[in-house]
C-alpha cells in the first residue's frame, strides 16, 4: 500500500470528511495540520488551492476527490 499524507485545516468540514473516509477503509495515514507546519503549508500552496490535500505515494490530490483517491489507491 502507497503511504497516505493527509494535509488538513482546523474547522474544515471536507477535511473531517477525508478522515472519517480512510478511517472507514482502514487505512493507515499521516494527518498533518498545515497551520502548524509551515513547509507542508508552502509545499500544499504550491499545488493546490485549499483543503483537504491527500499525497498518495508521490501523487499530488487536491480536494476531497473520492474517485481520484479510489484510483490511486486501487480501491474499488
Amino acid at each position: 500500500m502507497k503511504p497516505i499524507a493527509l494535509f488538513t485545516l482546523p474547522n474544515c468540514k471536507w477535511c473531517k470528511e477525508a478522515i472519517i473516509y480512510l478511517k472507514s477503509k482502514k487505512l493507515k495515514f499521516n494527518q498533518i495540520d498545515l497551520t502548524k507546519n509551515k513547509k507542508a503549508l508552502n509545499d500544499c500552496q504550491k499545488r493546490c488551492s485549499g483543503a483537504p490535500v491527500f499525497l498518495v505515494g508521490d501523487v499530488w490530490i487536491c480536494g476531497f476527490d473520492k474517485d481520484k483517491l479510489n484510483k490511486e489507491l486501487g480501491i474499488k
